[in-house]
């Protein structure tokens, strides 16, 4: 698995841009290419999820939703995906109350490609584990968190870390967002 002070690898995959239920909307398209390039400059917190139309994930995908401004205000783009495709997660948007008009960006990793490349794809399934990478804007991972496909995540425990990390400073267990840091 790719861990702290690993650069992401080259990758390409199909994003489905934020506010979008539909392949078109007003003559522009929801999708674009997303790869290592894509979003210079911005902290990036990617997470995995096994499936779309599950139970689990729109949970953790709606928490990070409703964080989006949180996130926005620390330059930091946050990208949802699993293994289905871009047009799975449009039904989805359409189909699930939480997650239309999502404002995150949501990935389609078809054949699991991007997974494998960061170590997270659980082969016998086929699918992602839960994984999330805090990833600065020179594309080097900060901070990995991967647990098993039954158990969700806390979203708001990643904003408080990428709060910590771009600190640049020592933090304390716990520190809260936007709190104190510790003197060497």
């Amino acid at each position: 698995m790719l861990g702290v002070g690993q650069k992401l690898p080259e990758f390409k995959i199909t994003g489905v841009k934020p506010g979008f239920n539909s392949h078109e909307e007003n003559g522009v398209s929801a999708f674009e290419a997303i790869t290592n390039e894509s979003f210079e400059g911005k902290w990036k917190v990617i997470f995995f999820y096994p499936k779309d139309f599950t139970f689990v994930c729109p949970t953790e995908i709606a928490e990070f939703a409703s964080l989006a401004r949180d996130f926005d205000d620390r330059d930091t783009v946050v990208l949802g995906g699993s293994t289905d495709n871009e047009f799975v997660k449009l039904a989805w948007r359409r189909d699930h109350a939480d997650l239309s008009k999502l404002p995150i960006w949501q990935f389609a990793d078809n054949g699991g490609k991007f997974a494998r490349a960061l170590g997270v794809l659980d082969e016998d399934e086929g699918v992602a584990l839960r994984a999330t990478f805090v990833v600065d804007p020179h594309n080097v991972v900060q901070h990995v968190y991967v647990t098993n496909l039954n158990v969700g995540r806390a979203p708001a425990d990643t904003l408080r870390v990428v709060d910590a990390l771009q600190t640049d400073e020592l933090c304390a267990c716990n520190r809260p967002v936007g709190g104190e840091t510790l003197a060497a």
